[in-house]
């Protein structure tokens, strides 16, 4: 197992149906944790890469309508 993670600016910050959309990805697609900082409009994932690509995290935050500027690192 690699774990990496990805950190993204939010366009705004979560609401509760978004934060509970991303626990439910994170079981099916190998997400192991996301910290939310909402002072700093920030995201972070913690995933398995022998399991996903950055491409995939990407895509399931489009798919939970996460409001993603930009990725961070």
């Amino acid at each position: 197992m690699t774990l990496l993670e990805a950190k993204f600016e939010l366009q705004s910050p979560l609401t509760h149906d978004q934060l509970r959309s991303l626990g439910e990805f994170a079981n099916t697609y190998g997400l192991r944790r996301f910290q939310v900082d909402e002072s700093k409009l920030q995201i972070s994932f913690e995933y398995d890469a022998s399991r996903l690509r950055e491409t995939q995290v990407t895509h399931v935050l489009g798919h939970a309508g996460i409001p993603v500027l930009r990725r961070l690192n």
